[in-house]
């Protein structure tokens, strides 16, 4: 598989497997299908995981309790800020939105 739609805690070593991993591609699929380009188009799992964190954030203990004990964690990535995805994805309405920030919420310790 891609590295574009794989998980950040798979990115980061995670050997946890649930079905949130699964919908963290399928919404990555979705929101490809919506704008037609890969939403986290990374080249190594390095680039892959700076992509996602300059798009939703990078996570922190505050935001993604456990983050930190993730094996390949760095307390040295960039810190971005989250951009809102109707930037990324403006062909989708409001509950296309919706749909695209819960599918990828969970994989990223945001909290609803």
């Amino acid at each position: 598989m891609t590295l574009w739609y794989r998980a950040p805690d798979v990115l980061m070593g995670s050997k946890q497997y649930s079905t949130s991993i699964d919908i963290w591609s399928a919404g990555c699929i979705f929101a490809e299908m919506a704008s037609g380009r890969p939403l986290f188009p990374g080249s190594s799992v390095k680039d892959q995981l700076l992509k996602i964190f300059k798009i939703l954030g990078t996570p922190t203990e505050e935001t993604w309790s456990g983050v930190s004990r993730l094996p390949e964690y760095r307390p040295d990535f960039p810190m971005y800020n989250p951009i809102p995805l109707e930037n990324l994805v403006p062909k989708l309405d409001s509950a296309g939105i919706d749909l695209l920030t819960v599918s990828l919420r969970e994989r990223t310790g945001e909290e609803e």
